[in-house]
């Protein structure tokens, strides 16, 4: 009797909260940038958008403050934004397991890669903290993308850029909107809790299973077909 052949998972990780501690180094920048406009916006609020898209976030500033937010105005954002983070990246570090989960499932010949809605300008230094170049590993950013999370563009591509069928892979990120990218898109999704939102939310965003960081997914790693 022939055997049904073994599909092989993949991985499209999140970058900001997934991999790395950098959650609250955006929420500080876009609280800086925002305050040098006169735009006044909770720091909590500011949090609950981090992971969409930047066209997405100032549309939700519109709604929230009543601002007029043209594109001049939204191109001074994302500038002073990407220059608060650049100056408070400095201590930038990988969520624990995060390097060893990606050496891993290179080791296990699992493929995998990093899709973020951040621009290259802001997701460098993180990249360069968890030892990822971009110029030799599978790197989707906003720049290569019409639309970010929570459209699921930025995970179509990095499954096309490593070449593995969307419905393969697993979805890892820590935000509802990278769980809402991951259902438009077809993957299963794989909720953390290192980017500040709870199990909860996560699994009502589609989240199929929740652990705590990169180091928790690891030891559980066999639970979603992390192997041979």
């Amino acid at each position: 009797m022939s055997r049904t052949p073994h599909v092989t998972s993949a991985f499209l990780f999140d970058l900001d909260g997934t991999l790395t501690d950098t959650v609250y180094h955006h929420v500080l920048a876009w609280k800086e940038a925002l305050d040098a406009e006169g735009i006044a916006l909770s720091v909590w609020r500011i949090h609950r958008k981090i992971g969409m898209s930047g066209g997405l976030f100032t549309n939700m500033l519109l709604r929230e403050t009543g601002f007029d937010i043209d594109q001049d105005l939204s191109d001074r954002l994302r500038k002073r934004h990407a220059e608060a983070y650049r100056r408070l990246s400095a201590d930038v570090v990988p969520l624990p397991g995060a390097a060893e989960l990606l050496r891993t499932l290179s080791d296990m010949d699992i493929p995998w890669a990093i899709a973020t809605s951040g621009r290259m300008e802001t997701a460098r230094p993180a990249l360069e903290k968890l030892g990822v170049d971009p110029a030799n590993a599978p790197v989707i950013t906003r720049d290569e993308v019409r639309y970010a999370k929570p459209d699921p563009d930025l995970f179509l591509a990095a499954a096309s850029r490593i070449g593995v069928g969307i419905d393969t892979a697993f979805v890892v990120g820590d935000s509802i909107w990278d769980m809402i990218a991951a259902r438009r898109a077809r993957a299963l999704g794989i909720g953390l809790l290192s980017g500040g939102y709870g199990r909860e939310e996560l699994e009502r965003s589609g989240a199929l299973r929740v652990y705590d960081d990169p180091a928790d997914l690891l030891k559980h790693l066999d639970e979603v077909g992390g192997r041979r």
